[in-house]
């Protein structure tokens, strides 16, 4: 075991409704997105934004997301 503490993002596999990733698009590039279950983000590659889902609802707006290093 090691000293250190754990950086990893904690896991908890999120389940969004296949149907609404299917007309979901990022608010800001109207383009397409990337489920990412384990962090619990809708990614737009576009943008560089991860928008983050709450109790299985994607909170779609620019100012909630997270910006994404390159």
């Amino acid at each position: 075991m090691s000293d250190k503490p754990d950086t990893a993002v904690p896991t908890f596999e999120v389940d969004v409704d296949p149907r609404l990733l299917e007309v979901l698009v990022c608010p800001v590039t109207h383009g397409p997105l990337e489920l990412d279950r384990a962090r619990g983000e809708l990614i737009s590659k576009g943008a560089k934004l991860a928008y983050p889902i709450r109790d299985g609802v994607p909170i779609m707006l620019p100012e909630e997301a997270r910006e994404l290093s390159e």
